[in-house]
């Protein structure tokens, strides 16, 4: 009985695909469709949880096949993150508007993603402490405890590290193992090798002009051949949305989530408000943050939805540069760069909310001037090399923690509410990213208005 009603939840989720692809056909907007795929996934995803049970043996085998659409999509995104990043940040030495302004660009856009990443940390420490949030006034169970254990054996890991070590971990010893993502330094890695493949380029430029052309001439048609891969990979969007949704609602225990009501609460609440900063920042240079909201939106839904912002960064530059009018070289910097340089979701508001509820459990006041701005000094610098997956804001919250002296197994007690609160911090580092990217280019004088300030958003080729 079980295998023909998993046979038919997969029939409906095939169903809606079919509905999202005649909305294709018929020349829906890419933005509705993504919409549409993310109302249809969670009203599909409650469907099946009020009728079989979040954590009933046909729920977690049909979402299994959900995960072909769904998992299947990000991973293709992620196949093409690090030779996007690597290709993108070369071409930005190639471009010569870029190379000319390329201190003062890659100043702008790590000043900003590490200064909005420092407003974002005390943020996060306002919503603990207005919510008064304590660590020992959350309920431990048996999975908080198994996952307060995994915690520590990953600190243990790093613990040895001084801080100058850590540093050194970012830098690509073997640029290949680190292609290969299987650092969680890997990005940034990818990032310094890239920038100095980059810099070769300017010296060779100066003195053997005819072979920097010719890399140029090289390096221009792998950045086409690699978009072109993006957009077959994007034209994908609204079914891995609806896949993912789908699962993330089928499978969410409403019952845990509603006893840590209070901190998905404050979190969010913290999310938006700094949202709300990125939107500030943008009208203080002087550009419309509704038209940016408007543009931006279906990137950070799928931001939401993936939890990745590795997998969001060929949306992320796609909608910088058609949609927001940020050249491509700025844009390849700031989205490459946001992946592993303050990320304001999981690298700044979460583990400086986590640090205040855990700080009273040492006897240590979190509402002392000294803590705070510790803390803030703290978040601020661990943001460097976080890694641009789901799960990133954990190492960030374990460098921190550690960093503090505050114990590290208390922060497995929100492994129950992590996935939902995961999909808000990353859609808030890929619009911290985007920002960057925007407020880089109004400085430097780059950005095109015409297209920040046109009406058509172009995701798709």
């Amino acid at each position: 009985m079980n295998v023909y009603l998993i046979i038919f939840n997969v029939a409906i989720l095939l169903l809606l695909i079919g509905v999202l692809a005649y909305m294709q056909k018929k020349h829906v907007s890419f933005s509705k469709r993504v919409f549409t795929a993310l109302g249809l996934g969670i009203a599909f995803g409650f469907a099946l949880q009020a009728v079989y049970g979040a954590g009933s043996a046909i729920v977690q085998q049909s979402t299994q096949w959900f995960d072909i659409v769904g998992t299947g999509y990000v991973k293709l995104l992620q196949m093409i993150v690090m030779p996007l990043v690597f290709i993108s940040i070369v071409m930005a030495f190639t471009k010569l508007s870029i190379s000319n302004n390329l201190g003062k660009i890659a100043t702008l856009i790590i000043g900003l993603l590490l200064g909005t990443t420092a407003i974002s940390a005390s943020i996060g420490i306002m919503a603990s402490l207005g919510f008064q949030l304590e660590a020992v006034d959350i309920p431990s169970g048996e999975a908080e405890q198994i996952r307060g254990q995994e915690l520590e054996q990953k600190y243990e890991q790093i613990q040895n590290l001084s801080f100058p070590q850590k540093i050194i971990e970012l830098l690509p010893a073997n640029p290949f193992l680190d292609f290969t993502g299987q650092r969680s330094t890997s990005t940034i890695a990818v990032v310094i090798f890239a920038t100095f493949v980059g810099i070769a380029y300017l010296g060779v430029a100066k003195k053997q002009p005819e072979q920097a052309e010719m890399f140029k001439k090289i390096v221009d048609s792998l950045y086409a051949i690699v978009m072109r891969i993006v957009t077959l990979v994007l034209r994908l969007t609204p079914y891995g949305i609806l896949a993912i949704m789908s699962r993330v609602t089928a499978t969410s225990d409403i019952n845990s989530i509603a006893k840590l009501g209070k901190f998905v609460v404050a979190s969010y609440i913290a999310l938006f408000v700094m949202f709300a900063v990125h939107l500030l920042i943008l009208a203080l240079s002087g550009l419309n943050p509704i038209t940016y909201v408007k543009k931006v939106l279906p990137v950070l839904s799928f931001a939401f939805t993936s939890r990745s912002s590795a997998a969001t960064l060929p949306l992320n530059v796609k909608a910088q540069t058609t949609a927001l009018g940020v050249p491509e070289g700025i844009a390849n910097f700031a989205g490459s760069f946001g992946l592993s340089i303050g990320q304001n979701g999981c690298a700044g508001i979460y583990p400086a909310m986590l640090a205040v509820m855990i700080a009273p459990t040492v006897n240590i006041d979190p509402t002392s001037l000294s803590f705070i701005l510790t803390l803030i000094l703290v978040v601020t610098i661990s943001s460097f090399g976080v890694a641009g997956v789901g799960g990133g804001a954990t190492f960030a919250a374990i460098l921190v923690l550690s960093t503090m002296n505050l114990p590290v197994a208390l922060a497995g007690l929100l492994i129950s509410v992590e996935p939902l609160i995961d999909m808000g911090r990353t859609a808030l580092n890929v619009s911290g990213s985007m920002t960057a990217g925007v407020v880089t280019s109004r400085i430097t004088k780059e950005l095109d208005l015409n297209i920040y300030n046109g009406e058509t958003q172009k995701l798709e080729a």
